[in-house]
């Protein structure tokens, strides 16, 4: 098929998963609705985000930028992430209605496409907010506040 070239363009991926920037919105705001409503995410969010809108627009553009390559997101969530209340119960959380969400919302290889990404990228932002609590976790461990390390 062509060129023995791995990386894939943004355009690859559009055509091979279908997703477009309209998916990725119906995707980001669906699942930021529940997240508000979710007992453990919730106070999270009200705590840290003032402007929804704003926050909406940022993490549409950090996912179009996660799923096809498209280069609209600039900012460091790691940086954002580091200073929240959070451990592992919030990340399994996360993970478990975004990837409801893509079920709901996504055609199955979309879906798969991205919650392939969402765990990777909650499995960086557990080891980053763990490091920086001063948990030095070994491969296949878990961030949990309030243990000893």
């Amino acid at each position: 098929m062509g060129s023995m070239n791995t990386s894939l363009t943004h355009a690859d991926i559009v055509a091979r998963t279908g997703i477009d920037e309209p998916m990725i919105e119906r995707l980001v705001h669906r699942f930021y609705d529940k997240a508000r409503a979710d007992a453990i995410l919730g106070p999270v969010f009200d705590s840290r985000v003032e402007d929804w809108d704003h926050h909406l627009a940022r993490m549409c553009s950090f996912w179009s930028s996660v799923a096809t390559m498209s280069g609209t997101y600039h900012g460091n969530p790691m940086m954002k992430h580091i200073p929240l209340p959070i451990d592992a119960k919030h990340f399994d959380r996360w993970l478990a209605l975004f990837e409801e969400t893509a079920a709901e919302l996504c055609p199955p290889v979309a879906a798969e496409h991205f919650i392939e990404r969402a765990r990777r990228i909650a499995q960086s932002l557990e080891l980053g907010v763990a490091l920086q609590a001063g948990a030095r976790l070994r491969m296949g461990e878990r961030f949990h506040r309030g243990e000893a390390s």
